[in-house]
C-alpha cells in the first residue's frame, strides 16, 4: 500500500478510535475521498483493510460501515495478541537465533533507530514505523516455528485492533506520540535482547508488556493520574 493509503487507514482508524467515527456509521468512498483530498482508489483499499482489522463490515453490495464494538472487546483483542506473540518470542529465544534472523531483526531495530534520530516525527514517519513494527513482529511469529501460534494470531488479528500495525499515532500530537515510539523502539530492543541472549522468560513477558503500549501509556505520557 503506498503512503496516500496508508495515511487513509491511519486517519480511518483514529477517528474510530476517538468516536469520530460511531458505529452504524455508513460510509462512501466520494464523501471520505473528498474530505481527506484524496482520490478513492486509497480510501477503496483503506476500507478493505479496515474490513479485515474488524473495524469496518460490509454494509450492502458496495459500502460500509462501523463495525460495533467495546473498549472490553479492544482491550482482550489486545492481551490475546500480546499473550501468543509472548509464546511465540519464548518459543524463538529457546531455540536460539540463527545468523540469518539475528540479522533480520537487527535490520527492523536499525530502521526503528533511523526512524527516531531526527528527534521528532513527520506524518509520514506514521506509515514507515507501522511498516517496521509490523515486519518486527512478523519475523518472531514466523521464526517461532509454530503454524498453531501463527494462525491464532492471524484470526486475532481480525479484531478491532488488535494487529501489531494497527497502532494508533495522532498526527496532530506529534511530540507526545514521538516519545510513545521511543518507548517502544525501546522495547523491540529489549527484547531483541531477550531473544539473543536465550532468555525466554524474559523475552515474552516483554512482548506482552509491548502489546499494551497503545492501551495504557498515553495516560503516562500525558502526565495523568487517577
Amino acid at each position: 500500500m503506498s503512503n496516500s493509503g496508508k495515511s487513509v487507514v491511519g486517519q480511518l482508524r483514529r477517528w474510530i478510535s476517538e468516536g469520530e467515527l460511531v458505529p452504524g456509521q455508513r460510509l462512501g468512498e466520494v464523501a471520505v475521498a473528498e474530505q481527506l483530498g484524496v482520490s478513492r482508489t486509497p480510501v477503496r483499499l483503506a476500507f478493505r483493510t479496515l474490513e479485515q482489522e474488524g473495524l469496518l463490515q460490509r454494509a450492502g453490495k458496495r459500502g460500509f460501515q462501523v463495525r460495533e464494538f467495546s473498549d472490553t472487546d479492544v482491550r482482550c483483542a489486545v492481551e490475546v495478541r500480546g499473550v501468543l506473540e509472548g509464546l511465540a518470542a519464548r518459543r524463538l529465544a529457546e531455540q536460539g537465533l540463527s545468523s540469518e534472523l539475528h540479522d533480520q531483526l537487527a535490520n527492523w531495530i536499525q530502521k526503528g533507530r533511523e526512524l527516531l534520530a531526527k528527534g521528532y516525527l513527520v506524518e509520514d514517519d506514521v506509515a514507515d514505523w507501522s511498516e517496521l513494527n509490523l515486519g518486527f513482529h512478523g519475523t518472531i511469529v514466523a521464526a517461532a516455528g509454530s503454524d498453531v501460534v501463527g494462525d491464532a494470531i492471524a484470526r486475532n488479528n481480525h479484531l478491532p485492533f488488535a494487529a501489531a500495525d494497527s497502532i494508533i499515532l495522532d498526527t496532530a500530537w506529534l511530540e507526545r506520540e514521538y516519545r510513545k515510539l521511543q518507548l517502544a523502539q525501546m522495547q523491540h530492543e529489549l527484547v531483541f535482547q531477550a531473544l539473543r541472549d536465550g532468555e525466554g522468560a524474559r523475552a515474552e513477558m516483554l512482548m506482552r508488556e509491548h502489546a499494551l503500549i497503545g492501551l495504557r501509556y498515553t495516560e503516562v505520557l500525558e502526565g495523568r493520574s487517577r
